[in-house]
């Protein structure tokens, strides 16, 4: 199939926002994205493995442990410097590759997903405090439902492209 990444912008922001929520997610769509829609701009150059469905498979799965391990009690706040880097890692690589994937430049892809990756794993981190303080809904509740609009972004991310 051809690639129809046609708003690079808005899809570098979106898997850079799923990165602030599930670390793993924004690679793993984008890997997602990528298998189905491989782009030419990526052969031989360092982002050519996010097109392989091998890859992409070893990714969802990476990300299905990450939601199993955000429910356990003695993992670490995202907003920890590893948690926080991770976070942006995943988004500006994820960023970079729709980027590149659509003919433009692969830093500016970089630069927008990994801020939008900084921005939104405080902003989820804040959100979900703030909800199960004044819900008095238990914590792994309030992260399975910000699971499912994890996964619910994700599907749409990928329907998108």
């Amino acid at each position: 199939m051809a690639l129809k990444l046609t708003k690079p912008f808005w899809q570098a922001v979106g898997v850079g926002t799923l990165a602030g929520f599930r670390s793993t997610a924004a690679p793993a769509v984008t890997s997602h994205i990528l298998s189905h829609h491989p782009s030419n701009a990526l052969k031989g150059t360092h982002w050519q493995y996010m097109q392989s469905n091998k890859v992409a498979t070893v990714l969802k799965l990476l990300t299905l442990t990450e939601v199993v391990g955000d429910k356990l009690p003695n993992t670490p706040n995202r907003i920890v410097l590893q948690g926080i880097s991770a976070r942006m890692l995943m988004g500006a690589l994820s960023g970079a590759s729709i980027y590149k994937a659509s003919g433009h430049k692969a830093y500016l892809g970089a630069l927008i997903g990994g801020s939008a990756a900084v921005l939104s794993t405080f902003g989820s981190f804040y959100l979900r405090k703030s909800v199960v303080k004044n819900t008095k809904i238990i914590d792994p509740i309030i992260g399975g439902i910000e699971d499912a609009l994890v996964a619910g972004s994700s599907i749409g991310l990928a329907k998108v492209a």
